[in-house]
């Protein structure tokens, strides 16, 4: 016996509105790597944020020798219908044909995308992490061994790529990390590692995060269009596609707190944006609501130190405290207090010593090792 779960996977967000939105003759490569093995594989692509078709001219998926390069004699041609061209609408989502294709545990895999003509590269999602790397290449590179060198350069932003499959064995799960830009940095990426560091592990982490989104709130111009959707446009659709799924970690709602500003200062966040903390905890009780319908056990993760970001106030501060403390206090969820992980110990409304980025917003590489050591424990209990 055996299932479908998914090994890996991130958010569909809205890529940043610019001239070169549109690509051409071009290959993507995204280096995968699996928390276990299994035999057959599918592959989720999504065209949701778009607003018209793209045509994906060929996809193969190799064992990786290194991240630019694949082991060529085993790689795979990924069908769609049984054709090996496909095209997906604005807004679609398709997942591939079952492909017989043998990985490894803690095998890596790389996927490759090529688009022959002009492509609309608005799905999209930018991620960082150890385990987040990929890179675009002129040309037809899907049956290239070793992606050239004069030709080729690194991306964190992943197109249209959104999970991989894996029919393992049945006592597998996925867990899925919902959230902003907090999430779409490394911690989701170190919770990953500790899971396959374990030799009894049975955890692969999903990322479903885009930064800048809201629970609430999205923007419609294009100056901010990149900072995602808002939960009831993003949550239960990203949680339903992953496969295998029993938990969900949610870490969510600072953006909420700290975005708007006021039309005097920017016409695109006026101050009636701003929620109050009982408007958040109705967002997360959806959230909450949904994920139970779907059987998911939910954790849920207190909001960060913000003491110094550019937008600091201390009545943002006081929702923050607020929202957190009703986190703290919820009943029927499990609870990953991040908030008192990583805040300093005198001023708990700024990060402790070694924790902060630099920016008073987003954790050090540290403090997001801290977050994935506190996030494991809490999972494999």
């Amino acid at each position: 016996m055996g299932k479908w779960v998914t090994v890996w996977g991130n958010a569909t967000s809205v890529a940043e509105h610019r001239p070169e939105t549109y690509a051409k003759n071009i290959t993507l490569r995204y280096p995968v790597k699996c928390a276990f093995g299994g035999n057959k594989v599918r592959l989720h692509f999504s065209n949701f944020c778009g607003t018209e078709p793209v045509v994906f001219t060929r996809v193969t998926i190799a064992p990786s020798i290194s991240d630019r390069e694949i082991n060529l004699k085993d790689a795979c041609l990924v069908t769609f219908g049984g054709k090996e061209s496909v095209t997906l609408g604005a807004g679609e989502e398709i997942f591939s044909d079952e492909i017989n294709f043998r990985v490894k545990p803690l095998g890596k895999v790389s996927v490759s995308v090529y688009f022959e003509n002009f492509t609309l590269m608005r799905s999209a999602v930018v991620i960082k992490g150890p385990l987040s790397k990929g890179f675009f290449s002129v040309g037809d590179c899907t049956l290239s061994s070793v992606l050239p060198l004069e030709k080729t350069r690194t991306t964190d932003t992943f197109y249209f790529f959104t999970g991989l499959d894996l029919f393992t064995d049945s006592d597998k799960r996925a867990v899925i990390c919902y959230g902003d830009s907090i999430t779409a940095q490394s911690w989701a990426d170190y919770l990953a590692m500790k899971c396959m560091d374990d030799p009894y592990n049975v955890t692969a982490v999903v990322r479903r995060a885009a930064s800048g989104t809201r629970v609430l709130r999205e923007y419609s111009c294009i100056t901010y269009e990149s900072y995602g959707l808002c939960g009831k446009n993003r949550f239960e659709r990203e949680i339903s596609t992953v496969s295998g799924a029993d938990a969900v970690i949610l870490q969510q709602g600072i953006n909420d707190i700290i975005h708007p500003v006021g039309t005097e200062i920017n016409p695109f966040r006026p101050m009636s944006d701003l929620p109050t903390a009982e408007e958040l905890e109705n967002g997360f009780e959806q959230y909450i609501k949904i994920a139970k319908e779907r059987g998911l056990k939910v954790y849920l993760g207190t909001l960060l130190p913000i003491f110094g970001w550019r937008t600091y106030a201390p009545f943002r501060e006081d929702m923050k405290n607020a929202f957190n403390e009703w986190l703290r206090n919820y009943k029927g969820a499990e609870l990953l207090d991040f908030d008192k992980l990583l805040c300093d110990k005198r001023n708990s409304a700024a990060f402790a010593e070694g924790y902060d980025s630099g920016d008073h917003l987003h954790p050090s590489e540290e403090a997001y090792k801290q977050m994935a050591e506190l996030a494991f424990k809490g999972i494999t209990l």
